[in-house]
């Protein structure tokens, strides 16, 4: 017989060599938190140092590091972005239909928050954005909505990149350095292309050029692909590969997903199964974002502090070749006009990747507004630093962190069934029923926040982890597996939250005398969502 999964498992003794950061090792909340204290400690003070910020990113806050993942959608007018995102949320958003970015969150009251208000809020991860201006503020806002969705991923709608005539109107902002902002702090960045029009204006171009880094998190999107046949579908799919393969300059291919995101039926049924395939595939990828979420979070850490490092020692190699009394600002020129040799030596001397060097053309341009003899020397106290979060820190954080929740067993799926049985609780009367197992009516608010106290992993939360939170409300052994078996609709041993909140409904709802407790899953609570 399987073991039981009620008993927690005994800690590992040890701890990392930041000083006990992480408590308890795989808790979500506590893996947040030693990131903040490795960041804050060991990476932001070199990135201060040396300018950073100037170069190539603001420093990361802790709402930035605490931050929901963020799904970032970019495209021309037209190609149904905003379509695209109440598709998913199965409802409109406040502010959905103004020409702007757009953060759609998630918050108890359905209400807009202004760009520049926003931006002020530490509750929120955009305090950044203040270095673009009021003229970028303007044209931002938050909008939050009480979605379950929203919950576990935050998604970004973006003005429609300009094409055409317009381009030559211009925005009062740098579209593609707000673009590559959002797009370092996002976990999937979605490129939505019509299947009518196929056309990568110069804008979009310049704003995929901004994503330089990031190709792991672009997807690309055929939008509306319903609207043509099979055969003119074929063509359309591969001059949209074509025209990608001369704008990313890379040999991988990038993910096109098929499909038409709105809420109505499909115009052309040819191409049906093929279009309701690929809308799951891309539903099914959406999905996985929270599961993921920490180790992707970890991971953008980690590139940070190797773009970080690298920077340091560009900045402190360019510093000592500098003469210390005469010839400066030619020689300050004949650094900039040679920077790729620069950089070879550079990577020579210190055994440096050539891919964690910035594009030097653009370096070269930001380079030419700072006096190079001004910068600091090489600090190797804190390239230590740097280097201990790089090689022992970060990676005890993914080591302590599992990566997947382990099958449990069918014998030991439910924590309360081999514990012997009770007799059941006295009946208690209560009011009809016909709205109590409706899963509307249930507020979720207090269930959620309770499932996240408990450090779910993948988003779930094991028997061991709710045992004691059940066994809280004094209900005999024999209805709490009812409950178990009744919630756990997936039947892998875990509660979701969906499934979390459903039991715990379930719990009030015996408790208050309400109604009893079904023997099946009632219509009402299932739970209908896309991602």
């Amino acid at each position: 017989m399987a073991s039981s999964p009620f008993k927690r498992p005994p800690r590992k003794v040890g701890s990392t060599s930041s000083a006990d950061l992480l408590k308890d090792k795989g808790n979500p909340n506590a893996v947040i938190e030693s990131l903040r204290q490795i960041y804050k400690n060991k990476i932001r003070p070199l990135e201060q140092t040396y300018q950073f910020e100037s170069f190539h990113s603001s420093p990361l806050t802790d709402s930035d590091i605490a931050a929901k993942p963020m799904v970032l959608l970019l495209g021309q007018y037209s190609v149904g972005k905003t379509s695209f995102i109440k598709y998913i949320l199965e409802k409109e958003y406040p502010g959905a239909h103004i020409d702007r970015f757009v953060a759609i969150m998630h918050g108890e009251d359905e209400r807009a928050i202004p760009g520049n208000a926003a931006a002020v809020s530490a509750d929120l991860p955009f305090t950044a954005l203040t270095k673009f201006g009021t003229a970028f503020l303007g044209k931002f806002q938050v909008s939050q909505l009480n979605s379950p969705v929203l919950e576990n991923v935050t998604f970004i709608d973006t003005p429609g990149v300009l094409s055409g005539e317009k381009q030559s109107i211009g925005r009062a902002y740098d579209f593609p350095a707000v673009v590559e902002w959002y797009a370092e702090r996002s976990d999937l960045i979605l490129l939505l292309f019509d299947a009518h029009k196929l056309d990568i204006s110069d804008e979009f171009k310049r704003t995929i050029t901004a994503l330089h880094g990031h190709d792991d998190k672009i997807r690309v999107v055929l939008n509306k692909a319903d609207m043509v046949s099979s055969q003119q579908l074929m063509r359309v799919y591969g001059a949209l590969m074509w025209a990608l393969g001369k704008v990313f300059h890379a040999p991988e291919v990038v993910r096109v997903y098929i499909g038409s995101f709105w809420d109505q039926p499909l115009q052309n049924k040819e191409s049906e199964a093929l279009l309701r395939a690929e809308q799951q595939d891309l539903l099914n990828d959406l999905k996985s974002l929270p599961r993921n979420a920490m180790i992707r979070k970890i991971n953008e850490i980690v590139k940070r502090t190797r773009m970080a490092k690298v920077h340091a020692l560009i900045i402190s190699h360019l510093k000592s070749e500098m003469p210390s009394i005469w010839g400066k600002s030619s020689k300050q020129n004949e650094l900039i006009e040679g920077l790729e040799n620069e950089f070879i030596k550079i990577a020579r001397q210190h055994k440096l990747a050539r891919g964690d060097f910035p594009v030097p053309e653009k370096f070269k341009e930001l380079l030419a507004e700072f006096k190079i003899d001004k910068f600091p020397k090489l600090d190797k106290k804190l390239l230590a630093n740097v280097d201990e979060a790089l090689t022992v820190d970060l990676p005890n954080l993914m080591q302590d962190f599992p990566q997947t929740a382990k099958a449990v067993p069918a014998v030991a799926r439910n924590p309360f069934e081999e514990m012997g049985q009770s007799s059941p609780d006295g009946s208690r009367t209560g009011p009809p029923a016909d709205r109590v197992w409706t899963y509307e009516y249930v507020d979720r608010s207090a269930y959620i926040k309770k499932f996240n106290e408990c450090g779910p992993i993948e988003g779930k939360l094991s028997g061991a982890q709710l045992k004691p939170i059940m066994e809280a409300t004094g209900f005999d052994t024999t209805l709490l597996a009812k409950i178990w078996r009744i919630s756990d609709w997936t039947k892998d041993g875990y509660l979701d939250a969906d499934e979390f909140v459903v039991a715990m409904w379930m719990c009030d709802v015996k408790k208050n005398g309400w109604a009893e407790i079904p023997d099946e899953l009632p219509a009402g609570l299932v739970v209908h969502r896309k991602i």
